[in-house]
């Protein structure tokens, strides 16, 4: 009896313990998706140039287009609709979260270095780019680990040339 009650104390343990390592990697997986989301948002974004000033000669982002583009780059490639929720069939729960969306553009001189104390966030800009912090929430899937949520950062520069 003493044996029997020991093999399932140490099943509980190990499935446990199976199902914590199990969660970490999809934690892990679900990190680098958000970055890789963000990173291509970031990038999108700094692409889109106001006509108006480059004919004027002036390479500048134009923030209006390049916020729609990093939208519908979260949308596609998160599985989200326009306010941020997921869509039926997405992994995640929560909505995501835009907590930091700034072009920087010419106006402010360059190099420019970028800094956020509220989310420990510096970078450092050569030409007009595109800063996007959001802010994402682990839906946890056995609920081993405690919540898990993210302040996930990227930037991009305009590409020239």
């Amino acid at each position: 009896m003493n044996k029997l009650l020991l093999i399932v104390v140490m099943m509980t343990v190990w499935i446990s313990i199976h199902l914590l390592q199990v969660e970490e990697e999809l934690a892990m997986q679900t990190l680098f998706q958000g970055k890789y989301a963000i990173n291509r948002a970031a990038h999108a974004a700094a692409q889109q140039l106001d006509p108006v000033a480059l004919g004027n000669g002036v390479l500048q982002i134009a923030p209006e287009a390049a916020a729609e583009t990093a939208a519908r780059y979260l949308q596609v490639n998160l599985r989200l609709d326009a306010n941020g929720l997921p869509l039926p069939g997405s992994f995640f729960k929560d909505p995501v979260e835009i907590v930091v969306f700034e072009v920087i553009n010419a106006d402010r001189g360059f190099p420019y270095t970028y800094r956020s104390d509220a989310y420990q966030y510096e970078v450092t800009l050569q030409r007009p780019g595109v800063i996007i912090i959001a802010n994402i929430v682990y839906p946890r899937a056995f609920e081993v680990l405690d919540e898990i949520e993210w302040h996930i950062k990227g930037a991009a520069e305009l590409v020239t040339g």
